[in-house]
């Protein structure tokens, strides 16, 4: 398999991590991508030229972290990273979409940083913001469990994400429940092994 990859994206990480939850990131080749330079390989694969973008051994190009996560669920004999029908399987996908709804907004709020200052960019900013600190207090109110599954992955790569690139913020604080569940689940080794860095 090949993965266009960016190792500062929080969705490659998700990606990532979900490999290595199930012991197959060694046949994955990751092919380091500047998706804002829109390379003609990427676009072959991709037309939105976007990363993650999984090209699959017999060829069929996927993209959208949630996509890859639930292909990759499909290889190997490794315990399931999606829970089969029921209500965990609802929690899972529930966390999932508040930690993909959580990284969008943040990634929305650092490209809006790099604008010109201005009213409506400032508005815009303020607004992602407060989506991510409602969802901060969703999951301090109703925490993630401590086991590795779609959801808690994608939890815990949004607030890695909060982490690498809006640390003067610090969740933390007020979010202290959310905190040490954060401290143990980053320590297993899908997500210590894919921690952001420039």
């Amino acid at each position: 398999m090949k993965l266009y990859y960016s190792k500062t994206s929080p969705y490659v990480r998700k990606v990532m991590a979900c490999a290595i939850a199930r012991g197959i990131e060694g046949r994955i080749d990751c092919v380091t991508t500047n998706p804002h330079e829109s390379p003609a390989a990427l676009i072959a694969d991709n037309p939105l030229s976007k990363v993650p973008c999984l090209v699959t051994d017999d060829g069929f190009a996927l993209f959208d972290s949630p996509v890859i996560c639930e292909y990759l669920d499909s290889v190997g004999e490794a315990l399931k990273l999606f829970p089969e029908p029921g209500a965990s399987r609802w929690i899972a996908l529930r966390q999932q979409a508040i930690g993909d709804g959580m990284l969008d907004a943040a990634v929305l709020r650092r490209m809006e940083a790099a604008r010109p200052k201005e009213a409506a960019r400032d508005a815009g900013m303020a607004r992602q913001k407060a989506a991510i600190d409602r969802c901060l207090d969703l999951l301090e109110a109703d925490l993630p469990g401590p086991a590795l599954d779609i959801g808690t992955i994608s939890v815990a790569c949004a607030l890695g994400y909060l982490d690498f690139r809006f640390a003067e913020e610090n969740w933390r604080s007020s979010h202290p429940k959310l905190a040490a569940w954060y401290k143990t689940i980053v320590a297993q080794k899908p997500l210590a092994d894919t921690a952001p860095s420039e």
